[in-house]
């Protein structure tokens, strides 16, 4: 069995570490933990020392360690001395393991974490090129923030329960809501026309936290179908936290119908980018 190779992805709240083994000539997955501290420094040499720990894995038995993620600027020297530590770019770690994930040649690779970022991935050969498109501001810190702003919850554990039970037609402007008919050809009717734009003064706790997972989920998602389409494509892969919360997931699920986009939720799409940095290539 050959050395591991870890990757560690820092990020601003939480840092996720996976690693690979080589066994008869395959890469095996080490299963991916993520750990939460106060500084990326202490996440970063905590989620080490955990994953090592339990996986039995020893120093030596390492080949080296590819960081990524905004927070691994904070990482100047290497974890413990002898130890091969490298910076990779964040943006190749999201392309390579979203394909990876996947399985796909070729795709528009979306990470949803604090913010959203979209980049297309391609293979060709044994090469994966990778080509960040942008992204938005919005994601899980919208989520949170206007959670704990608006119904003063802020986990994501309490906001699907919230979430349940909710009715979107307390909160949402959708097309059939200012229009007697459908004017609109090849539109879906029920569409969203203004997210927030018809909420009610009795709309519950449970209307308003699905509103504010939808808006980020649909907002994410139209600018991956607008990726999508500028490429010809029909596939998008999803990965990072939101990927776990099933309100979220739900707006995919519609948003494939209405747009002919099949948006994909590999296992451990959570862990996409940390994996990612684990697979990039060394020179």
């Amino acid at each position: 069995m050959g050395k591991a190779i870890l990757g560690i992805d820092v990020g601003g709240s939480t840092t996720k570490i996976v690693g690979f083994r080589e066994e008869n000539g395959q890469k095996q997955l080490i299963a991916p933990q993520c750990v939460r501290a106060t500084d990326p420094l202490t996440s970063i040499y905590g989620a080490f020392g955990k994953f090592t720990m339990q996986n039995g894995l020893a120093l030596s038995d390492i080949d080296r360690v590819m960081v990524t993620g905004a927070g691994s600027a904070f990482l100047d020297k290497p974890l413990y001395e002898g130890l091969d530590c490298r910076t990779v770019p964040e943006f190749n770690s999201v392309g390579l393991g979203g394909l990876y994930l996947s399985g796909l040649k070729e795709a528009v690779v979306v990470s949803m974490g604090t913010g959203t970022a979209l980049i297309h991935a391609k293979r060709e050969g044994d090469c994966t090129k990778t080509k960040y498109l942008g992204g938005t501001g919005v994601g899980g810190g919208t989520l949170i923030g206007l959670s704990r702003k608006i119904l003063g919850v802020d986990t994501v554990e309490h906001i699907q329960q919230l979430c349940e039970g909710g009715d979107l037609a307390n909160v949402d402007l959708r097309i059939r809501d200012i229009s007697a008919k459908n004017i609109y050809p090849g539109v879906n009717y029920e569409l969203t026309a203004s997210n927030f734009g018809k909420l009610s003064d009795l709309a519950s706790k449970h209307d308003i936290a699905l509103g504010i997972a939808n808006m980020v989920a649909e907002t994410i998602g139209m600018m991956a179908v607008f990726a999508a389409r500028n490429y010809q494509l029909d596939q998008v892969v999803l990965t990072g936290n939101l990927t776990a919360i099933a309100p979220i997931r739900q707006v995919f699920d519609v948003m494939e119908k209405n747009f002919g986009i099949r948006f994909i939720i590999p296992e451990n799409a959570q862990y996409g980018t940390v994996i990612g940095a684990a697979l990039c290539p060394v020179d």
